[in-house]
Parts: structure tokens; sequence; C-alpha cells
């Protein structure tokens, strides 16, 4: 027994995980009463405020889809919204309990933040933007051109290597924010306006001649986008990342937010898993058994939150492309609740 303490104790002061996970912030949140959401400072069909501070967005839906899981009530919801630089800082110092900002899951974030991606909300690449005047219909037609790009993303890094693979020149125009952004490129301070793809279908919007403008067909990096969380709480990383899955399940499964009552009185074994009418797996979550059912009455599934958002039912009008389910020809795809 003394080998057993001792290892136990040498673990503990080297900082090493001894198997218990640390399970504090679900009953952080839920004796808070409210979850803390890190979200962009606006960028529409992720995370926008109207003139009354009332968020709208995939990556805010995701945020009320776990608040609806654990407290049936998707309005109970701190949304902060957070720069790319300060966005990490946020989440490792407590500020947030979940960063659910267009943030691009890479190995060195996934190693050197003290966080943990919970999964993929939308597949994305980026991309150019372009003035139609200026008569380009290709990236490899931008040698020697002036680029706008923001600080602290893995923007610069993309462009770098794409110009150097192509043997291309170009001047980095860089600014600190988003909108610092759109706006040098719109005055005219450089050619280019580079982002995730996603990120300038969103951004053009904001332009006072959205028609102007295009982007270019090129996709030139693989940009895959979700939530994280700190590491350290596995029972709060997996609920986060269940919730996510849920709701990728329950497109697959045909439920949405005007059937889910009529689905849930389903004798199909795979849809009593979901509805927690067999089994437990929900309380397995530290949520209770109809938590799928709070999710999808609360934001709709995948698809719904997808087209509603950023697809075919919003100003942005983007083909689900990747984003479509694996069984429809993209690559969403979540573990089966089982």
């Amino acid at each position: 027994m003394k080998c057993v303490s001792l290892v136990f104790t040498l673990a503990l002061a080297a900082g090493l995980s001894t198997g218990v996970a640390d399970a504090q912030t679900l009953k952080t949140v839920t004796d808070r009463g409210m979850l803390s959401c890190g979200v962009s400072q606006g960028l529409p069909g992720f995370s926008l405020p109207d003139d009354k501070g009332n968020w709208t967005g995939m990556d805010v839906e995701v945020c009320r889809a776990v608040a609806a899981a654990i407290f049936n009530d998707p309005s109970k919801v701190k949304f902060v919204p957070l720069s790319a630089k300060d966005r990490f800082t946020a989440l490792q110092s407590g500020e947030i309990d979940v960063l659910s900002r267009d943030t691009t899951w890479t190995l060195s974030r996934d190693t050197s933040l003290g966080a943990n991606f919970t999964g993929v909300t939308y597949y994305d690449g980026q991309g150019f933007m372009v003035k139609k005047s200026l008569k380009v219909n290709s990236a490899l037609e931008l040698n020697s051109a002036s680029v706008c790009v923001q600080t602290g993303t893995t923007t610069e890094q993309n462009l770098a290597d794409y110009f150097k693979s192509n043997n291309m020149k170009y001047e980095v125009i860089a600014f600190g924010t988003a909108d610092e952004t759109i706006k040098a490129y719109e005055s005219g301070r450089c050619d280019v306006f580079t982002s995730d793809v996603s990120q300038l279908y969103a951004e053009r919007l904001k332009l006072s001649s959205p028609a102007d403008h295009m982007v270019l067909p090129e996709v030139i990096s693989k940009e895959p986008l979700g939530p994280m969380v700190r590491h350290g709480d596995d029972q709060w990383f997996d609920l986060v990342k269940w919730v996510l899955f849920a709701m990728v399940d329950a497109e697959e499964l045909g439920i949405t937010q005007k059937n889910v009552d009529d689905m849930a009185k389903s004798d199909k074994p795979e849809l009593k898993r979901v509805f927690g009418t067999d089994g437990n797996l929900g309380e397995q979550l530290g949520l209770t058994k109809d938590w799928v059912s709070r999710i999808v009455k609360a934001v709709g599934n995948y698809g719904e939150v997808y087209e509603r958002n950023v697809g075919s039912g919003s100003r942005l009008g983007i083909a689900r492309g990747l984003n479509q389910l694996w069984n429809k020809g993209g690559i969403q795809y979540a573990p089966p609740i089982r």
C-alpha cells in the first residue's frame, strides 16, 4: 500500500493524471446557473449580436445546446465576445467554460494551450476575396498582391505556405480584429482579403456593395472549426463533445424540432437509447435521460442549425459541401449513441 501511495503522491507532484477526473466544471456551471461561452466579436452566421444584445449563429447555438442539455433552458448562457488574440487566455483563465468561436483545430493548439477540441462544427478552408473590378479569376493570378489578414489566426502561415509553394510574391497587411481587416480591404489598403471561406462570405455582407466582390475558387488549407474546453475535466469534455454529436446523430436519425416529441415515443431500440427510455446514457454524462430531446427542442438537429445560420435559410447561402452528413456525400459524422 505504501508503494501505491508513493506513486499517487509523485504523480500529483509531477502534475500527471491519476485517472481521477477533476469534474468541477459542470458543478461550477450548475451552481452559477449559467454557462459562460466565448464567441467572436461579430461574425454573421457564427456569432453576432443584434442591437439589443441578442446573439445568433452556429457557434452561439452550440452553447445554447449545452445550456439546454444542462438546464433545459437554452437562454442560460452568458456570451463573452473575444478577439482571436484573447480567446485562448479567456479559456485558460476560467473566464469562460467553452470557447465556441470559429477556431481551427491544429496539433499545436491541441497540445500547447491546455485545452481540448470537442469536435468539428464546421469543415472550412482558407480562401481569397477580391474586388470584381480587378478581373482576377484565380488565386494563382495574385502575384505581387497586397493581402489583408487578421493576426492571431492560422491565416498568416497558410498564406505564406501558399505563395511560397507557387513562387509568388506578396505583401502582408495585418490587423488585430476582423472588423479592422475588412474595413482596410474595402478602403483599398490591400488588393485581397484572405480568411476562412465561411468568414469571407460573412464579412462580405458588411461591405457597402457585396455584389462587387467575389470569393475565388481556390481553397488552400484545411480549417476544421470546433469548440474547445480546458484540459483536466474529462466529464465536461465528454459532455460538450456529446452535445455536438447528439445534434449530428439527430439529423442522421431524422429527429427535428417539429417531430422530436413523436419520435420520442418510438419503439425502435436505437431511438429508445437516444431518448433515454432505455438505459441511462444521459446520466453517464451527468445529464438527465432526456438530454437529446432537450437539445433538439432548443436548437434543432445539426442540419437545422446549419441551414438556419449559414445555409439556404440564411443571408450567407453557403452550400453544405463537406458539412453534409457522411451518408449524403459529406464528411460530417458522429459516433453512435449507444
